[in-house]
């Protein structure tokens, strides 16, 4: 079982950044991949980005590419998401999730742990 905690949500204006961070319970963290979800009101959950196991490798949505980073810090159990260049339309909840599969994915229904999420609002 592994509990994660998202934080670092938060009201900023369009063209601000934000750091999200989500922590994580389990001393085997490294063991799973990790990904970054959001889903804003009356629309289906969406992927962001996602990172392996070492943090070696990432990839992201297109709608974020060259706007966000996701990084991991398997010392302190923690994947982070730095947002940057907001707009109006990155509003949304923005959730952690893990999976101990054997290859990065982009469906959530591989992920099989998730946060309760934190909320991200853009002002324009």
């Amino acid at each position: 079982q592994v509990q994660l905690v998202e934080s670092g949500g938060g009201l900023v204006q369009a063209g601000g950044s934000l750091r999200l961070t989500c922590a994580a319970s389990r001393r085997t963290f490294s063991n799973y991949r990790m990904g970054w979800f959001r889903q804003a009101p009356g629309k289906e959950r969406e992927f962001v980005a996602a990172i392996s196991r070492s943090g070696s490798f990432t990839y992201y949505a297109d709608s974020v590419k060259a706007r966000f980073t996701i990084s991991r810090d398997n010392a302190k159990n923690t994947v982070y998401l730095q947002m940057t260049s907001l707009k109006p339309e990155d509003t949304a909840v923005y959730l952690c999730a893990a999976h101990g599969g054997v290859s990065q994915s982009s469906n959530q229904r591989d992920y099989d742990y998730w946060g309760q999420g934190t909320q991200v609002t853009v002002s324009s």
